[in-house]
């Protein structure tokens, strides 16, 4: 349901519009999220350890490497999550981000970020199977193609998909548990591997006649670092969110920050390969190298945990944002309800798997770059929305308030918008072409539910028309 929640005089003009936030009523009876849960699940949304990072390396080489995922998280992911944990407390709900683009712009923007920010999501879902698969196929090699490995993805999407189905309480703490499993083998690898570090190979641009793969190295850093603003969707499922939001967001940054770079010390210091081994599934053969197989099995095990967590935060959030963005009557009604026994969105979670599915057959590389551009898409919008809204709202209650006047925040906002330029400046045609065709999509999807909605061919909630902005 919605509920109209007006501010305090003091803290917002006469003239203001009342603000919906989607309220969640049907799961009062339920445990919400807590911090330790949400932290571990915001950590899932983002890295899930450091699987996948292992391109970055073999696109670029150490030195770049170890710079990029050193830097990138400063004009990058802190603001995010700064930017996150701002919106987040001030329009809690399950809407998330389409709620701050539709009040900062209207309605069209409102469900094009939803386009935008949904199909980018069940994009990402897709390599998680793959990923797992991918570091599965070193000990069991019969899945490295043909009908094994399609079937592979195929059971172990439905699946985790039905875990989803379980609870976002379950999920939380089981992300928790898989967080903890799968990074342990990671720093007891880098533990051992201190007295073999030899600190020059930090500094290696690369082997002699390896072209670098800018595409595929920027692409790496930005698919393993961002996502932070996908838990904004859960915000209406979070215990006292305008206090553990921000909490949750700081500490997962630090959590997931160390959790890769670490492990890149320690395996670019103390292992020396041919920089094409450097491929995803290599942090395993690293382990073997310099601890022995057993850790190799381990870190193997734990890819597959990591690919768990991974798969069912994103879930999660994908199906509560079609949740909130029905309860605001962007979507039939339909896609706001809930599982009877569980609690869940099932109609949110059934829809992200199935396109996830069939997405999930693409090329890895491809994969990650159109869940990269859609992305990026949405967070020019989200940028965008942030600011006007610092400006729109000057006054309101903003129980977490970025600490910087609007001038300082438009330049937080113009770095990491350089970098979203560049990425879709090097997007292949075959990403160029499924953004474009899902972009035109979006559009006419609006237009679509618009129709729907004045001529009553399907139930919305009852809500007011949103204002345009």
């Amino acid at each position: 349901m919605t509920q109209e929640i007006d501010p305090p005089l003091s803290t917002m003009p006469e003239n203001s519009p009342k603000l919906p936030i989607t309220t969640t009523t049907a799961t009062s009876k339920n445990k919400k999220l807590t911090l330790i849960p949400l932290i571990f699940l915001i950590y899932f949304e983002v890295a899930g350890g450091p699987y996948g990072e292992e391109p970055a390396v073999q696109s670029a080489g150490p030195l770049f490497a170890i710079l990029g995922f050193f830097i990138f998280p400063f004009i990058w992911s802190v603001p995010e999550a700064l930017i996150t944990a701002e919106l987040s407390t001030t329009f809690p709900g399950n809407g998330g981000f389409v709620v701050w683009a539709d009040k900062a712009f209207g309605p069209f923007w409102g469900s094009l970020m939803g386009t935008w920010k949904f199909l980018s999501g069940v994009i990402n879902i897709a390599s998680f199977p793959v990923l797992c698969i991918s570091y599965m196929e070193k000990l069991f090699p019969i899945f490295s193609s043909g009908v094994p490995r399609f079937m592979a993805i195929l059971v172990s999407t439905l699946l985790l998909s039905f875990l989803n189905y379980t609870g976002l309480t379950i999920v939380g703490y089981a992300a928790v548990v898989l967080g903890v499993v799968s990074l342990a083998p990671f720093l007891l690898m880098s533990l051992i591997a201190i007295p073999k570090i030899q600190p020059h190979r930090w500094i290696s641009l690369g082997q002699k006649g390896v072209k670098k793969d800018w595409n595929l190295f920027f692409n790496t850093l930005f698919w393993n670092l961002n996502f932070w603003d996908n838990v904004s969707t859960l915000a209406g499922e979070v215990e006292t969110p305008q206090k553990t939001f921000p909490l949750a967001l700081f500490s997962a940054v630090i959590f997931t920050c160390l959790g890769y770079i670490i492990p890149l010390l320690a395996v670019t210091g103390a292992v020396s390969v041919d920089q094409s081994e450097w491929e995803t599934g290599f942090m395993a053969n690293a382990a073997e190298m310099i601890c022995g197989k057993w850790l190799k099995f381990w870190i193997e095990i734990g890819a597959v945990l990591s690919a768990i967590g991974l798969f069912e935060a994103q879930l999660s959030s994908s199906a509560f944002q079609l949740l909130g963005m029905a309860e605001l009557a962007f979507l039939p009604k339909f896609f706001s309800l809930r599982s009877k026994w569980f609690n869940t969105p099932w109609v949110g979670i059934l829809l992200s798997t199935a396109i996830s599915l069939g997405m999930s057959y693409m090329n890895f590389t491809d994969i990650i770059s159109s869940a990269n551009f859609l992305y990026s898409l949405g967070m020019f919008l989200e940028f965008a929305s942030f600011i006007w809204l610092r400006r729109k709202f000057p006054l309101i209650k903003r129980p977490y308030r970025v600490p910087m006047k609007l001038p300082g925040l438009v330049i937080m906002c113009l770095i990491p918008c350089v970098f979203l330029v560049f990425i879709m400046a090097i997007a292949t045609k075959i990403v160029f072409l499924i953004s474009g065709l899902m972009t035109v999509g979006g559009i006419g999807w609006y237009f679509l539910i618009k129709i729907c909605r004045s001529k009553k061919w399907l139930k919305f909630n009852d809500v007011e028309e949103p204002i345009e902005g």
